[in-house]
């Protein structure tokens, strides 16, 4: 007669009383000699009866948090202030605490600076002073890029980092903070920077100029950036050409067409414009599928006496793709050459995108094929548009084809889009040609991130391709990318889906020794494998493994909670 055990964290035992005898669960709910994790409230501090209860127990409160810090590797934890008035005292011994430099990287390091909650500027100069990094431009855009530091704490930082040796002080350092401020809305700090910018006789170009217009834009602030546009004079620059220019491709890139349209027309007479400034504007009509706002700004070209060039026609070619008027476009590309213009690939692309709108792979295949005939080659735009779609319909066949022509001739796509390749592959049929592209981009040097990684994985893991799991699992750690929560989970259950018990065991171990405690559905996944296969000891002490990472958890968690940093 099966009877069942009471339901704990994560578990749920069942046993028959004949056969197996455990120990009493009684055991296992005391694996810690002591246990703080639920906090006392004061009042029972000065209870008389509070003290004889507990002074019975015979524990010290310093003893249990120096014990507590042997456990957890704690960098710092102060053994001389106890919690409770106890009499007893024990001896504190020397803790020698885990170096976590090594683990760390040099952005971290000087970002952790600022999680140790300093007082005064001098002080977090010093401490950042004292941090054993080597200081370069790549890595202040690497702390102020990415991180959490608030708006003040990126300031200070990059203040401290311009008055360090081997960091110039000139506008692109400038353009760094100015853009990662913008990026995170920090807009009073911003324009703080680019004031302290012009004070320190740095003069802005162009590009910081960009940055702080489209960040205005990006957090829908329009008349921000056209009162900065109307303001230039104020940081060394004139509103001219160049970057009037600027500021309308800021806003044709957001979408925001109509502003750009009216700004375009009140400055009309004022500034010169130039075929930059035409094409802008025909290529923000051009988002919008607005065939008549483009013919006419085309108008106003010529007559301004411009000619217009590939850019202008692969424009006008997109518009009127999006405007559903496909014959339009493809009687313009016939006759561009009688417009003095040799179509290249930017027009070859709007060709191809055009008819990846309808989905008829056919003509998009023509006009691949008319491009590699032609005196131009494809770039990265016409392989991914390609391939994407290729995908998106499920064309995998020709999608690995042009994935390999690529590879040929010598382009390597970037990590982003690489991982979104194969994350169409591992959402339908099994993982092989998922893993074919993960194959030939590996072998021509292409950069995996972790992300695709764990889509792999997941497959690998559903399929039950355990080899392949493990070899990939090897290389992903050979490529410099650590183990998480998530890809101990893929692993575990995969070796779970075909039986390989103790395999998932050891990596089971490893996740709980490296700090990872899989879910609970992972744990009982594995657990009840384990107990279907009579092997009911591993399954026990496994359990009491987990048992105790769940513990070390909510203990650090409680810690945490109360001020004490590991």
């Amino acid at each position: 007669m099966a009877f069942h055990f009471r339901r704990l964290p994560g578990w749920y035992l069942s046993f028959s009383s004949g056969r197996y005898r455990l120990p009493h669960f009684s055991s296992l709910l005391s694996v810690f000699r002591f246990s703080t994790i639920n906090g006392i409230p004061d009042s029972s501090i000065n209870d008389p009866s509070f003290h004889r209860t507990h002074n019975r127990c015979n524990v010290d409160e310093r003893r249990v948090l120096t014990e507590l810090s042997d456990l957890f590797q704690l960098s710092h934890i102060n053994t001389t202030i106890p919690l409770y008035p106890y009499k007893e005292s024990y001896p504190v011994k020397q803790i020698e605490s885990r170096d976590v430099d090594e683990f760390l990287l040099p952005e971290e390091k000087l970002r952790g600076i600022f999680l140790q909650k300093l007082r005064g500027r001098t002080a977090i100069e010093n401490a950042l002073s004292n941090v054993s990094v080597e200081l370069s431009i790549d890595l202040i855009a690497k702390v102020v890029d990415r991180g959490n530091l608030g708006g003040e704490a990126m300031v200070l930082f990059f203040n401290w980092a311009i008055k360090q040796p081997g960091i110039p002080r000139d506008a692109h350092s400038y353009y760094i903070i100015i853009r990662a401020l913008g990026r995170r809305k920090f807009f009073e700090f911003m324009i703080q920077v680019l004031h302290d910018m012009v004070k320190d006789g740095v003069k802005p170009n162009l590009e910081t100029v960009s940055a702080v217009m489209d960040s205005f834009i990006r957090a829908r602030r329009v008349h921000k950036a056209l009162d900065m546009f109307e303001n230039l004079e104020e940081f060394g620059l004139t509103p001219d050409t160049e970057s009037l220019n600027v500021l309308l491709l800021c806003l044709c890139r957001r979408t925001h067409v109509g502003a750009a349209n009216s700004l375009f027309n009140a400055v009309g007479g004022k500034i010169k414009f130039n075929f930059v400034t035409y094409n802008v504007m025909v290529s923000g009509w051009s988002k919008l599928g607005r065939v008549s706002e483009m013919e006419r700004t085309v108008k106003a070209m010529i007559a301004d006496g411009f000619t217009p060039d590939c850019s202008t026609f692969s424009y006008l070619i997109e518009g009127l793709g999006r405007a559903g008027q496909i014959d339009d476009a493809v009687e313009i590309f016939d006759h561009i050459k009688e417009k003095g213009c040799i179509p290249d690939t930017r027009v070859y692309n709007a060709m191809i995108s055009n008819f990846i709108s309808t989905q008829n792979f056919d003509e998009c295949k023509k006009y691949y094929k008319a491009l590699l005939e032609s005196n131009f080659d494809p770039d990265l735009d016409t392989y991914t548009k390609l391939i994407s779609a290729f995908l998106k319909s499920q064309k995998v066949a020709d999608a690995l084809e042009i994935f390999e022509e690529m590879l040929v001739q010598g382009i390597v796509p970037p990590t982003g889009s690489l991982t979104s390749f194969i994350e169409p592959l591992c959402s339908y049929g099994p993982p092989h040609a998922a893993m074919m592209i993960y194959k030939k981009a590996r072998k021509f040097g292409c950069q995996i991130s972790l992300n695709a990684y764990k889509l792999l994985l997941k497959r690998l893991s559903r399929f039950g391709k355990s080899g392949m799991l493990l070899n990939l699992w090897d290389e992903m750690q050979e490529s410099g990318h650590t183990s998480d929560m998530e890809v101990y989970e893929y692993v575990i259950n995969g070796l779970c889906n075909i039986g390989h018990l103790e395999n998932a065991v050891h990596v089971m171990e490893e996740a709980l020794r490296n700090g990872f405690c899989p879910s609970k559905i992972v744990c009982s996944k594995l657990n009840n494998k384990l107990l279907a296969a009579n092997d009911v000891d591993k399954a026990y002490k496994l359990f009491l493994k987990i048992k105790d990472a769940r513990r070390n958890e909510n203990a650090q968690r409680y810690w945490r909670s109360n001020g004490w940093h590991f």
